[in-house]
């Protein structure tokens, strides 16, 4: 067996093992979809059943002469394509119905599977190409279950059905098409494997242009703060001039199949007539016999065009869905270990010990990290950019797990646990509010949805959020716009803080919560963190040192180990990167209250 032959073979059994994928997404609808089937199937055999009854019409006219025969065979008729009429009705309504169950249990599915994966994985894909498979692709999954796949067992059995009445009119004639069969098998094959890997292409491209625009988009401030409007314009103009040639050499490959596949029917059909009417007019087939032998013959044409569009389409569609199946497999890389059970509620005792960890390029974050938060201590991290401080406290929630060591809250490993139970008692207010495009009071009730207004009123109030609030015309239904557009960073931070209030976690995890702040927005956003640190074990890392002096403990990193603690002036006093960084600070705000007092 040849390298080509082995290749279509192994393209042939990935079709179809990816045809069963899609076909068992409709198991809870089989019944459904069987009806459906077995309806379309009927009103097929009733399709073949047409031409029998033309032959019998035009027989009855011209050998018998027979008005009554007429009559009767003419209403037989008409009954017969209202039965099919109906037939097919039922047949397409449940199929369609079918093929949006599937794709609505499918984004699901799909979304919540989004959810589990951990955060490695977003940071590895864009956004846009995510969306495109939630939207895009599934959709494809709907043309091969409630079109491709019904419809090619449908026109199978027409197929089958018109050939095996065909012999039975006249073999000679039917030879005729049967010579055309492995012409259009050979193009099928070779058409359909080059239309799937283009149409799996053309979904790549439409992600990529998504990605793009949601990029741009979701950024238009600095978009147009930086003027790149028409260098954002371009971009997206490229990757849809991209997503533009692909489609059209796909566009191009199904043209010329299609073209392939007509002109070759049209000449088998020429032949049948022209043959055809030589053995009407040497008396060996009746007219009636022709006119049902052409309608066959049609139906021949006509079905396998049908399974040679309907490959092509499976093709397409299978290229997208494999997509999805893709990101179907994907495995979240932190999960539940078997048996792992609940996080009963804790002190907030946080202990790390001999804590080592690397990204995917296997250069460690972190080097041997070592040590121990008393409940209700407030710890600072601190240090240069990228010493390691926003990874450290990502490890406590299990974003990621580290390759060595060891996390524990109240002596319990936090591996062994349920991770929703750990997150459901930790809260964490960043440097970036994320708000949802929704209402204030949606929220802030995102720390805890059963809140009732007044609930959220008063974490407003502890948050020091409710005097903006309430100055808004339609106070907690006042929307905040896409990410929180409407409101200033003070706002938006405060009502982050008044989300993790709500929430009422053990564990606190603030990651520069005041650093890009103005003076007078940081001073009441310290005094509602003060708030909410109060009685909770909480980790703040912070730029401004100014801002961690009363902690109970500051861990100085460096280069992703600690390498300094103590408390402030414990640190002020030894010596080494704290003071260094401090005296900069220091110096550096020296300057500035010197530039001030020049201006003035």
């Amino acid at each position: 067996m040849n390298s080509d032959t082995e290749s279509r073979d192994q393209t042939s059994d990935s079709l179809w093992r990816s045809l069963k994928r899609i076909f068992r997404l409709s198991k809870p609808y089989r019944t459904r979809f069987y009806v459906a089937t077995v309806l379309a199937l009927v009103a097929s055999a009733v399709g073949l059943s047409v031409p029998l009854g033309l032959k019998a019409l035009l027989d009855a006219v011209f050998q018998t002469g027979d008005m009554a025969l007429l009559n009767l065979i003419a209403l037989v008729l008409l009954g017969l394509f209202i039965l099919q009429a109906f037939l097919s009705f039922g047949s397409s309504y449940w199929l369609e119905w079918v093929g949006e169950r599937v794709v609505t249990d499918l984004r699901k599915q799909l979304y919540e599977h989004l959810h589990r994966l951990g955060f490695r994985f977003f940071a590895n894909r864009r956004l846009g190409e995510i969306t495109s498979r939630l939207t895009n692709d599934v959709a494809s999954i709907r043309t091969a279950l409630t079109d491709a796949v019904p419809n090619s067992i449908t026109t199978t059995f027409s197929l089958l059905g018109a050939v095996l009445l065909m012999m039975l009119l006249n073999w000679r004639l039917s030879l005729i098409v049967f010579i055309t069969v492995p012409f259009v098998t050979f193009l099928t094959r070779y058409f359909g494997n080059k239309i799937r890997k283009l149409a799996r292409d053309v979904q790549d491209d439409l992600a990529d242009s998504t990605a793009i625009a949601e990029d741009a988009l979701g950024a238009i401030r600095i978009v147009k703060a930086f003027a790149r409007e028409v260098f954002e314009v371009g971009r997206y103009s490229k990757a849809v001039e991209r997503l533009f040639e692909r489609s059209r050499r796909k566009i191009l490959l199904s043209s010329l199949f299609w073209s392939c596949i007509s002109m070759l029917f049209m000449t088998t059909l020429v032949v049948i007539f022209w043959y055809g009417g030589r053995e009407v007019l040497a008396g060996r087939l009746t007219p009636g016999d022709l006119v049902a032998f052409i309608f066959y013959a049609f139906s021949i044409a006509r079905s396998i065009s049908q399974i040679s569009r309907l490959y092509t389409s499976i093709n397409s569609a299978v290229g997208a869905s494999d997509r999805i199946f893709d990101l179907l497999e994907e495995m979240p890389e932190v999960q539940d270990q078997p048996g792992a059970k609940p996080l009963p509620p804790v002190d907030g005792n946080v202990k790390f010990r001999d804590v080592t960890f690397a990204y995917e390029d296997n250069r460690n974050v972190l080097k041997d990290i070592s040590f121990e938060a008393k409940a209700g201590q407030t710890i600072a991290v601190v240090g240069p950019s990228g010493a390691g401080k926003t990874t450290l406290v990502n490890l406590i929630p299990r974003f990621f797990d580290p390759q060595e060591g060891h996390i524990g809250i109240d002596g319990i490993d936090i591996k062994t646990v349920q991770k929703k139970s750990l997150r459901q008692q930790i809260a964490i207010v960043p440097q970036e509010v994320h708000l949802f495009g929704s209402s204030i009071r949606e929220n802030v009730a995102y720390g805890r949805l059963e809140a009732t207004d007044s609930d959220i009123e008063q974490a407003a109030r502890d948050a020091n959020a409710w005097e903006f609030i309430h100055e808004l015309p339609q106070g907690l239904d006042a929307l905040v716009g896409e990410k929180g557009v409407k409101l200033s960073g003070g706002q938006r931070q405060r009502l982050a803080i008044a989300r993790a209030i709500l929430k009422d976690p053990r564990i606190l995890l603030l990651d520069e919560a005041t650093s890009s702040l103005d003076s007078e927005s940081e001073a009441e956003v310290q005094q509602a963190l003060e708030r909410l640190m109060k009685n909770r074990t909480s980790f703040v890392i912070a730029h401004r040192l100014s801002t961690v002096q009363d902690a109970d403990r500051i861990l100085v990193m460096d280069e992703g180990k600690i390498v300094q603690e103590g408390t402030h002036d414990e640190l002020i006093n030894t010596g080494g990167l704290y003071k260094h960084l401090y005296d900069l600070q220091f110096r550096d705000k020296e300057a500035e209250i010197m530039d001030e007092g020049i201006k003035n």
